[in-house]
């Protein structure tokens, strides 16, 4: 009886065990399902705060900005004037610079350095040199210098006190290509004993720098020495100094002078012929050279001479020097002198010039 009991007993309990876990298990959901809401509730206010907080922060920063405005806005110009605005730019130093390049121009202008209609105003009371003589000369040349010093060209004490009556006479040579050379220290040395050199320190002294020799010499002459003339001489070239002299006096005061033997002549643009011009071909179809003075001797006034030092960075340099002068003096307004005694290859005995 009681083993039958007991398997009755067991088998209630195995009857009563699932309504019980499925009453355990409404009761876990009910709960589940209460807490959710209360979950959302709270993750909203969280997300309400954080963007209330927000709002208020740029309500802040706008307030602050805006006063920082007002406070400020006093003390800026409405409007910007060209002088602020080229301050702005960093402009303010250039247009200083135009400012004193249009003063030095009108003092220029009033000086002589250009000029109108052939006359020039001096400012200064200063009587000007009447001449620099530049005697064209190379390393190789010291024997010519010296039959040059012992004929028409004084020395020493004369050469002091030809440049006392104002005339400057002086041998023009550059520099080696190897500065510092025996070359240059043997100018150096012949320089100290005789002061009768102008050296072109910025030209490298070279056949096919002839050109650009020009433009140095007119340039360091003509800051070195305020003189009416400057000449400009080859080294195969004898002077009749007294007879120069005289011409460049009769002369004095006169500017937009260019002096000289005037020729013109075929150009040559066969690159294996002598007097090759490597740019024949901007002289035109019929390939001639425009008038312009022989290289053996020519003569500036002043203020040409002065043009050709404020420029020479942008003037075009040709083949030969005289060439390249003459091109120069096509574009102003020049006065070509074309003198009979400046053509030292003939023959006459008023001639200031002859062939060594």
């Amino acid at each position: 009886m009681e083993t039958l009991a007991s398997a009755m007993r067991r088998e209630n309990r195995r009857f009563k065990s699932p309504s019980s876990s499925s009453s355990s298990s409404s009761a876990s959901a009910a709960v589940s399902s209460g807490r959710f809401p209360l979950v959302m509730a709270f993750l909203s206010c969280l997300a309400w705060l954080y963007v209330a907080g927000r709002l208020w922060q740029d309500a802040q920063t706008r307030m602050i900005l805006s006063s920082l405005l007002e406070k400020n806005s006093g003390n800026l110009p409405k409007v910007l004037s060209v002088e602020d605005k080229l301050r702005n730019l960093g402009c303010t130093g250039i247009g200083r610079k135009i400012a004193e390049a249009e003063m030095d121009l009108t003092k220029a202008k009033s000086e002589g350095y250009l000029w109108g209609n052939g006359t020039a105003t001096v400012s200064s009371d200063k009587k000007k040199l009447l001449a620099v003589i530049g005697v064209y000369t190379g390393f190789g040349s010291r024997l010519k210098r010296n039959i040059f010093r012992g004929s028409w060209m004084p020395r020493g004490d004369a050469l002091k006190k030809l440049e006392e009556k104002g005339v400057i006479i002086r041998f023009v040579i550059g520099r080696s290509a190897n500065r510092g050379d025996s070359l240059d220290r043997n100018i150096d040395d012949e320089n100290r004993r005789t002061k009768d050199f102008l050296i072109l320190e910025s030209h490298e002294e070279a056949a096919e720098e002839l050109p650009s020799k020009v433009k140095f010499f007119f340039s360091a002459a003509i800051e070195a020495w305020d003189a009416e003339f400057y000449v400009k001489v080859d080294d195969h070239i004898n002077l009749d100094l007294a007879g120069l002299i005289e011409m460049l006096e009769g002369r004095r005061g006169n500017q937009g002078l260019y002096m000289g033997c005037m020729k013109s002549g075929a150009v040559v643009s066969e690159e294996d012929q002598q007097w090759y011009e490597p740019e024949w071909w901007k002289f035109g179809d019929s390939k001639t050279y425009f008038r312009h003075a022989s290289g053996s001797l020519f003569i500036l006034s002043n203020n040409l001479a002065r043009y050709i030092n404020i420029n020479s960075a942008s003037l075009q340099s040709y083949a030969h020097d005289d060439i390249s002068v003459g091109s120069w003096m096509m574009g102003l307004n020049a006065t070509y002198v074309d003198d009979d005694r400046l053509c030292c290859s003939g023959s006459g005995q008023e001639k200031v010039c002859s062939h060594a």
